[in-house]
């Protein structure tokens, strides 16, 4: 079917035709068995898993998170999540393990053994070992009959009747279940410990989100010689240079204690000139600028003046920056906000 043909398809249910809708009920009977899967996981959830989470916030070392296939590709997922809220978590290759790498693994820490069936050869090879490092293991697998689940201290159940795969064979519901363990261990972890969405943006300083939380309208403002500046009689004709010059779109206006008294801005030399005409150039910068303009705090944060910015009735695309004594130490621009990445949205 072409692209032409599957849009026409999917229109409506009334106009789909008899490939389409079997596309469609392909896709929704393997979404209903993960998420049959699912809930039979969750609702097997016992005191054991209670104990996991309780021996991962006593570890005095580190959590190690050990999978081979699909199962290693969770396992670095997990571990990825456990770091973000500031746990040390790593992820060990079985085959990196075996051959030097399972040095990382001290006395003390938390190993997790991630295997669909709990028999996963280059698992159940390191157990002895992890064993005499005094480690305490804990098994994510499907069959507690198996030998990693036997040989752990605890035992998560995520085994699954049935694949979702047509034949049975690609991991697809026991993935979804597994992972969906992993997360549940580190939401869990993460409102146990207290962990603030300020605590998370310190490990995601490079994020929308740690963006939002961290920086400063400081971080982000035109400060110190980079502050365009000028006196209540500074000629229109030298602040038109400053304007042209530093292309902030804005000078601010300061008293001779550098306290701000207003703003000149690309819209004020607009209208002056509407105004005054060739008389502009005469004009002083007390004439023209706007009086009492909207201000932001050094100490605010960044994403609080994009928010005052943005939430106008005509949007305003520079704020001067004044400190807690009025004095301005500063402009910020819509733009430095947007181009730092800095969004009002989730």
């Amino acid at each position: 079917m072409d692209s032409n043909a599957m849009s026409a398809g999917l229109a409506g249910d009334g106009e789909m035709d008899d490939r389409t809708k079997d596309i469609l009920e392909r896709a929704r009977e393997i979404f209903n068995l993960e998420i049959e899967a699912s809930c039979a996981v969750r609702d097997r959830l016992n005191g054991r898993f209670v104990e996991a989470v309780q021996a991962i916030l006593e570890a005095r070392g580190k959590i190690i998170l050990i999978g081979a296939g699909k199962s290693g590709l969770i396992a670095q997922k997990v571990a990825a999540t456990l770091r973000s809220t500031g746990m040390v978590a790593l992820f060990l290759h079985p085959g990196d393990a075996a051959h030097g790498d399972l040095g990382m693994v001290t006395e003390g820490d938390v190993v997790i053994l991630i295997s669909k069936s709990g028999e996963t050869e280059e698992l159940r090879d390191l157990i002895p070992a992890l064993r005499r490092k005094k480690t305490l293991l804990i098994a994510m697998v499907g069959e507690e009959s198996s030998r990693i689940a036997q040989a752990a201290d605890i035992w998560l159940d995520v085994g699954v009747e049935r694949e979702a795969c047509p034949i049975g064979l690609a991991p697809t519901s026991s993935t979804t279940v597994t992972m969906l363990m992993g997360d549940a261990l580190s939401a869990v972890l993460t409102q146990l410990r207290g962990i603030s969405s300020e605590d998370f943006a310190k490990n995601h300083p490079g994020g929308s989100l740690g963006k939002r939380l961290l920086l400063d309208v400081s971080d982000m403002m035109h400060g110190g010689e980079n502050n365009p500046v000028c006196s209540p009689d500074t000629p229109m004709s030298d602040v038109l240079v400053q304007l042209t010059r530093r292309a902030l779109g804005g000078v601010n206006v300061t008293d001779g204690d550098g306290l701000l008294l207003g703003i000149v801005t690309d819209g004020d030399v607009r209208r002056g000139i509407q105004k005054l005409g060739g008389g502009l150039l005469t004009a002083r910068a007390l004439e023209i600028m706007t009086v009492n303009p909207t201000v932001v705090h050094d100490t605010d944060k960044a994403i609080d003046a994009l928010l005052l910015m943005e939430n106008r009735p005509s949007q305003i695309t520079v704020l001067p920056v004044v400190n807690g004594d009025g004095v301005c130490v500063g402009m910020i621009r819509l733009h430095d906000l947007i181009r730092a990445g800095i969004r009002t949205g989730r």
